[in-house]
């Protein structure tokens, strides 16, 4: 994985959709899907792990955009 749109379709594999309307709030809500699923061990540690940094990247950078 190595962007949002990955973590997205992984999501997906497991009939997890996410749009809220606002791109932060998404991936808030992403984070706490994956982490769901990670607790439910039905994803594997570094899966989770992987996802986790991507989304929280993403998270940093739209805060910035919000910032400005």
């Amino acid at each position: 994985m190595e962007s949002l749109y990955d973590v997205q379709q992984l999501l997906k594999q497991f009939g997890i959709y996410v749009y809220v309307g606002k791109r932060i709030y998404d991936i808030e809500l992403m984070q706490i899907e994956l982490k769901n699923l990670y607790e439910g061990r039905v994803i594997d540690r570094d899966t989770y792990l992987q996802g986790w940094h991507i989304l929280r990247r993403e998270h940093h950078i739209e805060e910035s955009r919000e910032g400005d």
